[in-house]
């Protein structure tokens, strides 16, 4: 879905280390939920300590979505990848109050690979995986990650732009990438954790971010609640 030209929203900035705390601070031990079936999400909150458990929302075909990630008509990439890390973090708080569970921090996340003002999502076969690399051959895109924690009334947000460069990849790389099958569950069709790091010839941002959850500003929003990762 192709952007109208009109600016994104304004995105509020996290406060400097040591600015006062805007929201009321949660146990210093206190596990989160993740309202995420990523399992790279999983590794990156294991790799700086941050204790969780898998809080799953409905993405079932043919029940009705928890959450329904399309964007809107003229939508901006930037609004829509924080609209949907929020509609994550409040529908997973919905649901751990609706089963009973003790009350936590509940995290959402999400990615996208940005290319002229285009949203591309997960590749939903083959075809579609096929083009997006076509079209990223070549090309510096944007990887953009919003990631959002709901504790009690506040929902806090931060997002991580990171520019992204493939090389020029030749029909026979794209063919044989794609029978491996990574692409088919990434967005953009591409994972830099795997394979389609040989790819890659320039990241400008986060790595975590592009893989689909930015360390330094997960961090800097779980210090916010007083939940320090180091």
């Amino acid at each position: 879905m192709t952007e109208k030209e009109r600016p994104a929203r304004p995105l509020r900035p996290l406060p400097p280390a040591g600015a006062q705390q805007s929201v009321g601070a949660a146990p210093p031990d206190c596990t989160l939920y993740l309202a995420s079936r990523s399992p790279r999400r999983a590794e990156l909150l294991q790799q700086i300590g941050v204790a969780f458990e898998e809080l799953r929302l409905r993405i079932a075909p043919g029940r009705h979505r928890d959450v329904v990630e399309e964007a809107l008509d003229g939508e901006p990439a930037m609004h829509y990848v924080e609209r949907i890390a929020r509609a994550k973090a409040a529908m997973g708080w919905k649901r751990m109050q609706e089963r009973g569970l003790p009350p936590r921090p509940v995290l959402g996340a999400d990615t996208e690979v940005v290319l002229d003002g285009v949203i591309f999502g997960k590749p939903a076969d083959t075809d579609g995986a096929r083009a997006m690399l076509a079209k990223l051959s070549g090309r510096q895109h944007d990887v953009v990650t919003a990631v959002a924690v709901r504790w009690q009334d506040d929902m806090e947000v931060a997002v991580s732009v990171s520019h992204v460069t493939l090389r020029k990849l030749t029909s026979g790389e794209i063919e044989r990438y794609i029978a491996s099958g990574e692409p088919l569950d990434k967005a953009g069709g591409y994972a830099i954790q795997g394979r389609a790091a040989a790819f890659v010839t320039r990241l400008e941002g986060s790595y975590s971010g592009v893989m689909g959850l930015p360390l330094a500003e997960t961090a800097a929003l779980l210090a916010r609640l007083g939940r320090s990762v180091l």
